[in-house]
């Protein structure tokens, strides 16, 4: 029988060492609970919070070879409260919960017996929110101070001018412009970032970060669509039956669920969250990707020339180069401006279209990972130096919402990036033609312009006046 201390002994081990090793058997390093997997966050579609993208796994940080020498990005404005015809809808179902004579709700509903509605007035409809942990305002500060950490090594190339960032015409998106500037230059925003306030008219043409289609097509599925789900349905019944004498609908469920997704951009936490079941909650997250699919997403193929105008301009930016056309670009604009360009790139459009009547589970068309309020997409061009496998060169990588997506057919840099070559071949090649596909009046600009020609007067860097909904607002 052979001992083990001889064994050690016989392969020049110390046993005193080997005698003194101890092992937790319960601790593990790595959870193998991989069960779940639910956040309200994902399921909400474009109407809560931010959150990150969830990952490949791709560290977000620049390859080790690498640096990044040119940024462009565009960002969703931050968390806001409903929009005025989606808040009509909202008071027209409380009015409906409050005209059924209940004076005492009960079980999912209690806490309906002391909530209260969450805008104060109807002029904040549309506006950013500016209370809570998740507002609107905070997140762009706090994006912008991410991204001064992260870039802020390209202002050096700027050597002291001034730089430009570019928002769309709308005063919530400006706004967030202001906040993230405010957090992306600190000190230096008063002087060194210069506003530019792209029009959002259908006038302005390819020359806008909100250019329109006019199309016509009798066959899009945007125009006929309705966000039916059955669990909608067992959610009204739900309610129906433990409150006697409500009777609400499928159609006022989708409508409760959007208030609750709103009320947490402007307060800590929603009790409506936990009246509705997991299940209720990824129809309602899959009603809002099939909305996106087909009214401004892949769905919708004109909405591929609308993505072509910013990428078009992308990849002449990158191929220019930091030296010629400058390192930073960051605009911001809407969530239904961003998905066209995201769908043209193709990297996360499903290989079928999705279905109306079930879920497709596994669809990477999810607006939860792709554009919640504040949402944005990076294109970083990295400039790398030779590696084993890789050649010295100018790389492209894109970002979603701080995850690393890599381009569908090229991966072969580091990094899974892409050589800015192959990349502008490939995106090239697959973009359609805005002008002829959308109708655009030969009267309006025919491409991006404002990226080289843009104002450098600080003149519209901060608001001025009051905001008026906060002076004097009295409560819907």
């Amino acid at each position: 029988m052979v001992r083990v201390s001889s064994l050690a002994g016989s392969l020049g081990l110390a046993t005193t060492a080997a005698a003194s090793l101890t092992y937790n058997i319960g601790l593990k390093e790595f959870s193998q609970e991989f069960r779940d997997g639910f956040s309200i966050l994902k399921h909400y579609g474009g109407d809560g919070p931010y959150s990150q993208r969830e990952s490949f796994g791709i560290s977000r940080d620049p390859p080790a070879s690498c640096q990044v020498d040119q940024v462009i990005m565009i960002k969703r404005h931050g968390e806001r409260y409903p929009s005025a015809g989606t808040g009509a809808d909202i008071e027209e179902v409380l009015e409906k919960l409050y005209a059924s004579g209940i004076t005492e709700w009960k079980d999912d509903l209690t806490f309906f017996n002391d909530w209260s509605y969450y805008v104060p007035n109807t002029c904040y409809y549309e506006a950013e929110t500016f209370t809570g942990p998740y507002a609107g305002l905070a997140d762009g500060l706090s994006h912008g101070m991410d991204y001064g950490q992260r870039y802020g090594h390209l202002l050096t190339g700027y050597n002291g001018s001034v730089v430009p960032i570019f928002s769309s015409g709308y005063e919530r998106v400006i706004n967030t412009a202001r906040k993230f500037g405010e957090g992306f230059f600190g000190y230096n925003y008063t002087s060194g970032a210069a506003l530019n306030i792209i029009s959002e008219d259908a006038s302005q043409g390819a020359d806008s970060l909100t250019p329109s289609c006019d199309y016509d097509d009798d066959t899009s599925v945007c125009d006929s669509l309705t966000y039916y789900m059955p669990q909608f349905d067992v959610a009204a019944a739900r309610f129906n039956e433990q409150n006697p004498g409500l009777n609400v609908t499928w159609d006022d469920i989708f409508v409760l669920m959007t208030m609750a997704a709103f009320e947490l951009n402007a307060r800590p936490s929603s009790p409506w969250i936990n009246a509705f079941t997991a299940d209720e909650w990824v129809a309602f997250g899959y009603a809002n990707d099939v909305y996106y699919y087909y009214c401004a997403g892949p769905g919708d193929k004109n909405m591929l020339a609308v993505g072509a105008v910013y990428l078009n301009a992308s990849l002449t930016l990158m191929n220019q180069g930091p030296k010629e056309a400058g390192s930073i670009y960051l605009n911001f604009a809407h969530d239904t401006n961003i998905t066209p360009i995201i769908a043209a790139l193709g990297i996360v459009t499903p290989t079928e279209d999705l279905p109306l009547d079930t879920i497709a589970f596994g669809n990477p068309w999810a607006i939860g990972n792709i554009m919640p309020m504040g949402g944005h997409l990076t294109i970083e061009r990295l400039s790398c130096n030779a590696t084993a496998v890789t050649d010295e060169g100018s790389y492209v990588r894109l970002v979603i919402n701080e995850a690393v997506v890599p381009y569908h057919s090229c991966q072969s840099g580091p990094g899974y990036s892409c050589p800015l070559a192959n990349f502008t071949e490939l995106v090239s090649a697959s973009l359609p033609d805005y002008i002829s596909s959308c109708n655009v009046s030969s009267s309006y600009p025919q491409y991006l312009d404002f990226w080289w020609n843009y104002n450098t007067t600080t003149d519209l860097n901060y608001m001025t006046g009051p905001l008026g909904c906060q002076v004097g607002a009295t409560m819907v």
